[in-house]
């Protein structure tokens, strides 16, 4: 696989991967073998130039005028977002939310690994999740002493995502999916967090609407 120009990744960029990434499982599943740039940006809703762009940024995957091989492609995609070792991951929050993010971390999603589960209420705690028992949020500091996980999934609300973010990072935690809409980046530095959130994709869905 080339080697990525560090340098030159930029958020934008890696945030294209994953629709790549689907729309090139499409076309492989679909038996389509060779694909231009031209093509790819299509489907991308962006330029020939931008696919393009994108993939110089990784040392490119394919020659110039000829096309991108469907296979080579999606296999160097997968490369960089897939490692070979899943990620160990916790959730906090087994709310409704929780409940659904940890369905999908156990059955759809791929390079992760859910290994625990964790609540303050009474509840919850003991109760089946995904094949899992949850545990009594007491007992964070020790399991991740124990286990060290590399993710933590916070579906919690934001103060108490603001509580425990702190012990979280203390413990060795550096990489956040979070759902509680309190944006760890800005509080500690050198954490790597993607934000979700719902509320703001419904507003700009409605404005989208309402605009039309």
């Amino acid at each position: 696989m080339p080697e990525p120009n560090q340098n030159r990744v930029s958020l934008p960029v890696i945030k294209r991967l994953p629709k790549y990434y689907r729309y090139l499982t499409e076309m492989h599943q679909n038996g389509v073998v060779k694909v231009s740039s031209s093509e790819l940006a299509r489907v991308m809703g962006t330029t020939a130039s931008q696919v393009r762009q994108d993939f110089n940024c990784f040392g490119g995957f394919g020659q110039q005028g000829i096309g991108y091989q469907v296979d080579v492609l999606l296999e160097e995609i997968s490369k960089l977002l897939f490692s070979e070792r899943a990620l160990d991951t916790i959730l906090i929050g087994t709310g409704r939310l929780g409940r659904a993010i940890s369905g999908y971390l156990t059955g759809e999603a791929r390079g992760y690994r859910l290994i625990a589960a964790f609540d303050k209420s009474p509840k919850e705690i003991g109760q089946q999740l995904s094949g899992l028992v949850v545990q009594d949020i007491a007992n964070l500091n020790e399991f991740c002493s124990l286990y060290k996980p590399d993710v933590a999934v916070l579906c919690i609300p934001r103060t108490s995502a603001q509580e425990i973010a702190p012990q979280l990072v203390g413990l060795g935690i550096r990489n956040f999916w979070n759902f509680s809409h309190y944006d760890l980046s800005v509080a500690f530095e050198g954490v790597t967090v993607e934000n979700v959130h719902l509320g703001d994709s419904l507003m700009s869905l409605g404005y989208r609407v309402r605009n039309s």
